[in-house]
């Protein structure tokens, strides 16, 4: 296996990990509000998240930002809650303006996201020489798996919206409220002070 395939896994196993499932929550949270007609919207929604999560990851990895560790676990939490929180109060996408601030949510929170893999991945990356093309095949793992999780929620939004008559904004709102719950739950456990 070669160092790009090998990373592209690593990044894709970090995204898929159900250890890790704080970041599927995110993923969930941000796509709750969408069917898949949306597919675009939610591919962008994705891809702003990979971008911020790209960005600090490569900056932490390079020691530029240090930012204690134990904070960032604390914030992803409360990222994935906040987010949770709005889709509650907003269950339905909305056009213009709204539609750009879940955009720049996505970005923002994949800021935090990003930090918290750093330590690990500045590990492994120790070993390489030239750390950039490591560093993207990872990303580019992050983007593959969040995209089957979008594929496998719109799957499953598809047939309880589409084919069960599951009310939409009742299903926004069930799917919102357990990642709200669960992010809280993560927030107690992950509290610094």
């Amino acid at each position: 296996m070669n160092s790009f395939e090998l990373y592209f896994r690593l990044g894709l196993q970090h995204i898929l990990d159900i250890n890790g499932y704080d970041h599927i929550l995110f993923v969930l949270a941000l796509c709750a509000v969408y069917i898949p007609r949306d597919w675009r919207k939610i591919i962008i929604l994705v891809t702003a998240f990979t971008i911020g999560h790209s960005l600090t990851l490569a900056l932490a990895t390079f020691k530029v930002v240090e930012i204690r560790s134990d904070i960032i676990e604390f914030l992803i939490p409360v990222t994935i809650a906040i987010t949770a929180f709005v889709t509650i109060l907003k269950p339905r996408p909305s056009s213009g303006k709204n539609v750009q601030m879940n955009y720049l949510l996505a970005l923002f929170f994949g800021l935090i996201h990003g930090l918290g893999f750093s330590n690990y991945l500045r590990e492994l990356l120790g070993k390489e020489a030239i750390i950039w093309k490591p560093l993207l095949a990872f990303n580019l793992g992050l983007e593959a798996g969040q995209l089957v999780i979008v594929g496998v929620f719109l799957l499953m939004t598809s047939v309880l919206v589409g084919i069960a008559g599951v009310n939409r904004k009742e299903w926004t709102l069930v799917v919102a409220s357990m990642v709200l719950g669960v992010s809280l739950m993560l927030m107690l456990e992950t509290k610094f002070w």
